[in-house]
């Protein structure tokens, strides 16, 4: 288990949950407060589990009101945490500006201030939820190279300077909506080894980030940087060498148009599974091109929070199709295989299976009884549109009632951010908070601003 954890509810109300203290029984380790990472991060899976099944044995399927059998997450703030604390060890000259649009969850917004996160913003909104917490102007880079007029003239309003521009068109903007902004010309880079590709809708080219600069020089505009995206989910860690190689050549032909520029941003694409390797792949190019006076900063957001978010949805429908299956298969052994229903699809929670390219894992949290041969199901959400399917083709180990509960872990990142209203299901949904780090706990519960 883990040590004297905190169940964050709403309203910042705080309640202390009662489980053993366990924290003996982890190793000591420099990753992060003293713990082993992978030990803590399976303790931690261990009590989301726990209070997953505290939390749908309250639930009376047959009697509740509507929306009392709706979705739910549990989220370990103590993972962001230590996502927070590996970050520094294997990036500590690349400072963080969380990327809200990947998770605008107010207690995640908190604790990314707490740790002394900036905060990648791409529209008012966005930026608002920074100020909201406390943060300074001067931590927001309005990281959206396409800017609505009205929202530069708002970011100039509350002191929000640093952004990013690709064209000329959005340089003759920010001259007459925020003149004095600190911007980032955002190039182009090769993205084709990343899940979300972005290169097809921004970035300069090399061949016209001369002109940009002159134009800017020009307008009388300060150009701090340069930004790139290799892409959400990249893969291939040979795609940050290019980029930051590509930095260099526009930070030299900046200086010959009269800039000294102070800031390199490197932007997203980071994942939990690959950082370590990526990040000794970074980091060896930027001390090779980027002397240490060159500021570098980041735009993470699926690496702190991907694995934070366990979700819970319900079975409300099953269809048994065994006979199909058996037809299908032309075997003559039997094969039991349903089609499943829970109350949350692609047009809520899992519109990370349409935006973000993911495969959320079914796994069971109640279930009618175990059974010796795993149980063929398809998993599809509740709408009424074709397309709501979750998973086409999965072998689970218990056999599946109405009324019973599945998890999937790894639900944070572009998940409730893109939900949708789609035939009147809510998209909000019950967050239960916990953290199994003491430090991620002392920085959000002794906070002055709660």
């Amino acid at each position: 288990m883990v040590m004297a954890p905190f169940a964050f509810v709403p309203h910042d109300i705080y309640v202390h949950q009662n489980y053993p203290d366990d924290s003996n029984n982890y190793k000591s380790s420099h990753n992060h407060g003293g713990f082993d990472l992978f030990q803590a991060r399976e303790a931690s899976k261990d009590l989301i589990f726990e209070i997953l099944k505290e939390k749908v044995a309250k639930i009376d399927i047959h009697n509740c009101h509507p929306g009392e059998e709706d979705p739910f997450y549990v989220a370990d703030l103590g993972q962001v945490y230590r996502q927070h604390i590996r970050w520094k060890k294997n990036l500590g000259r690349v400072k963080p500006f969380y990327a809200v649009k990947c998770n605008p969850d107010p207690q995640v917004l908190r604790l990314m201030a707490k740790l002394g996160n900036g905060f990648d913003c791409a529209s008012k909104a966005e930026i608002d939820l920074a100020l909201g917490v406390g943060v300074d102007p001067s931590r927001i880079i309005y990281a959206q190279p396409c800017k609505t007029k009205s929202y530069l003239r708002y970011a100039s309003q509350v002191g929000v300077k640093q952004m990013t521009f690709d064209n000329s068109d959005e340089l003759y903007k920010i001259k007459e909506m925020c003149p004095d902004a600190e911007l980032y010309l955002r190039i182009l880079t090769d993205d084709s080894a990343s899940l979300c590709r972005l290169s097809m809708k921004f970035g300069a080219s090399l061949s016209i980030a001369r002109s940009l600069l002159e134009l800017a020089k020009e307008l009388k505009l300060n150009v701090v940087g340069v930004s790139f995206h290799v892409g959400s989910g990249a893969e291939d860690p040979r795609s940050f060498v290019k980029a930051v190689e590509d930095s260099r050549y526009v930070f030299d032909q900046a200086a010959e148009a009269g800039f000294d520029l102070k800031v390199l941003d490197v932007g997203g694409g980071f994942s939990e599974d690959t950082f370590e390797r990526f990040a000794a792949t970074l980091s060896d190019a930027l001390d090779e091109h980027f002397p240490p006076h060159i500021r570098v900063i980041a735009e993470p957001g699926r690496y702190y929070v991907a694995s934070a978010f366990t979700l819970a949805a319900n079975v409300i429908a099953r269809r048994d199709v065994s006979l199909e299956m058996s037809d299908s298969a032309s075997t003559d052994s039997a094969t039991e295989a349903y089609m499943i229903y829970l109350n949350d699809g692609v047009y809520g929670n899992f519109s990370n299976i349409i935006f973000d390219h993911q495969h959320p894992v079914p796994q069971i949290l109640t279930m009618g009884s175990p059974v010796c041969t795993p149980i063929e199901y398809s998993i599809w959400g509740p709408t009424c549109d074709g397309i709501d399917l979750i998973t086409e083709r999965t072998t689970l180990p218990g056999a599946l009632d109405v009324g019973n509960w599945l998890y999937f872990e790894n639900m944070g990142a572009y998940t409730k951010c893109s939900a949708t209203r789609f035939n009147g299901f809510t998209d909000k949904h019950e967050v239960i908070y916990i953290s199994t780090e003491p430090s991620a706990t002392a920085l959000l519960e002794y906070s002055n601003d709660i």
